[in-house]
């Protein structure tokens, strides 16, 4: 079996051809894909500013074989968003990923302070 690694993934694109019911579901639904509503999961968590109502980012949790690399996991969120946000009914273009492998990231530790 070979080796699987934990990966974030943000999914940034850019609404396009919003249907009016669309737009207005955004901005209605605009206090909970804000700010606070940040948080990667498997599926997917939508967040974006209403004003100007331009450009989204989804985040995402990716489990995948650590062979195929960050480019798997950042498809395999693509994927993840587009059938989401099409689900929903929202136009989107641009998707583009920035990926981040949990398992080999370095962790900058502070030593201990000495008393």
């Amino acid at each position: 079996m070979s080796e699987q690694h934990t990966y974030r993934v943000i999914v940034r694109g850019t609404w396009d051809g919003l249907t009016e019911e669309a737009r207005e579901r955004l901005l209605a639904e605009a206090s909970e894909h804000g700010m606070t509503s940040m948080r990667f999961t498997e599926e997917g968590s939508l967040s974006y500013e209403p004003s100007p109502l331009k450009h989204f980012s989804m985040r995402y949790v990716v489990v995948s074989d650590a062979a195929d690399g960050d480019e798997m996991a950042g498809a395999l969120a693509e994927d993840r968003a587009e059938t989401a946000l099409k689900g929903l009914g929202y136009g989107f273009r641009d998707l583009k990923s920035t990926v981040t492998d949990l398992d080999t990231m370095k962790i900058n530790r502070k030593p201990a302070s000495r008393r």
